[in-house]
């Protein structure tokens, strides 16, 4: 009978062992949920950096937590928040009670990730955004700095610091538009999926472009996130004589719009916010359609740091498509291992206290958080990018010497030949 419970006992525990994917006497995982909209490019994006740094940081040992090396265990948490905030809560209640993980890392959209963020905070789990760009996610951490320290957004920079981007790539379109074709006022159409993310730079918008650049807004358009069809607001915005359409687009829709726009030879430079047109598939998807449709980007084939073409390059070998900004998960991993390493541990309050004191140079820039654990924008810090598309590839555009900063790679933006055959007929 000994003998039969001492049995027992051994096999439950390698029953146990197995279960957990590790050898008996392994060093226990440090488990991370990757949360995201998995059926769609932003969540594949999320999974793929993720499992990128996770492979490479477990090839080399594993995370040092005091004396022991101890692996990366990855949980894939599909939060299907395109479609269903209650399906997002549902999936980050699982990843903390259930998958009990120590870290979190990902999250898309605003109003998904604003629920999220506070189960998150209820369980005092350490999550680093990398994918939702509204400020208030980053203002909760100094209205109520115990319950939210353990947030901290890493990509995209916030909303406000996109619009400055975005406005800098519109001034820029304008000013070459205002060279090349002689045109005296640019008129905007400004088109925003309808989303929350997207209120702030709409709102500015409206108040800045006339006030402060000179431009009329001829109207605002804000179709959904997942539209099939923008015939209608392409039809609008070509009556309506805009030169330029300042587009917010983080989903499908925009998709959906710059092969339309394409198709119908709409004579207006796009050039704003879409996240589509960050994607390999995009030139393909669009038939060709997307050319000289211009985004807000993270990453391109180009020397924003030492680490930028070799993340590149290897993140299209394994997976056959450029990375998008939620692949920023692959950052917020080796961010995640430095700040452990630096305290020994993974209880999340030293662990904040070592995050807080980030300076990182990754694949987008140089990291530092601020006092409100938003990413640090500007000269010498993260600034994003801007890309067009050239002639079927993704070619950066900007920085392009702004503020003396240049990118090794960068090319002149381009504006399409019908665009300058319409506006030099129209005179």
């Amino acid at each position: 009978m000994k003998t039969l419970k001492l049995f027992g006992l051994v096999f439950a525990a390698l029953v146990l062992s197995f279960a957990l994917c590790l050898p008996a006497g392994a060093a226990a995982p440090i488990k991370i949920g990757v949360l995201g909209p998995m059926s769609f490019t932003q969540g594949e994006g999320h999974w793929n950096g993720a499992s990128m740094a996770a492979d490479e940081i477990n090839k080399a040992g594993g995370i040092k937590v005091g004396k022991e090396m101890r692996p990366i265990e990855l949980v894939k948490v599909d939060t299907n928040e395109f479609l269903s905030i209650p399906d997002a809560t549902n999936a980050a209640e699982l990843a903390v009670r259930r998958h009990k993980v120590d870290f979190l890392v990902g999250g898309f959209r605003t109003e998904a990730v604003l629920v999220m963020q506070d189960i998150a905070m209820d369980a005092k789990k350490v999550f680093i955004g990398c994918g939702a760009a509204h400020p208030a996610l980053c203002t909760k951490v100094t209205k109520d700095y115990d319950r939210y320290k353990y947030w901290f957004r890493l990509t995209p920079i916030n909303s406000k610091f996109l619009g400055k981007v975005d406005f800098i790539l519109l001034g820029t379109v304008a000013h070459i538009m205002k060279k090349t074709l002689g045109i005296k006022k640019i008129k905007v159409a400004v088109v925003a999926e309808k989303a929350a993310w997207a209120d702030p730079i709409v709102n500015i918008s409206k108040k800045l472009l006339p006030a402060k650049m000179g431009m009329e807004v001829v109207g605002v358009w804000r179709p959904s996130p997942v539209a099939k069809d923008c015939t209608a607001e392409l039809s609008a915005i070509q009556r309506a004589g805009a030169h330029i359409v300042f587009t917010t687009f983080s989903s499908s829709v925009g998709l959906t719009f710059a092969k339309q726009m394409g198709e119908l030879k709409v004579p207006a430079a796009a050039v704003g916010i879409n996240v589509e047109s960050q994607k390999s598939g995009f030139w393909g998807a669009t038939g060709g359609k997307g050319e000289y449709a211009e985004t807000i980007n993270t990453y391109a084939r180009v020397e924003i740091t030492p680490k930028t073409i070799p993340f590149y390059d290897k993140y299209v070998k394994l997976y056959k498509q450029a990375p998008n900004y939620t692949a920023g998960t692959y950052d917020a991993l080796y961010i995640l291992k430095e700040a452990v390493e630096r305290v020994g541990t993974v209880d999340s309050d030293k662990v904040v206290s070592a995050l807080e004191k980030t300076d990182y140079i990754d694949t987008a820039g140089r990291v530092v958080f601020d006092k409100s654990h938003d990413v640090t924008w500007g000269p010498n810090y993260v600034t994003s990018i801007g890309t067009q598309w050239q002639d079927g590839e993704m070619k950066c555009v900007w920085p392009y010497h702004w503020q003396k900063v240049f990118y090794k790679g960068t090319v002149p933006y381009k504006l399409a030949p019908w665009i300058i055959d319409y506006w030099k007929n129209k005179k």
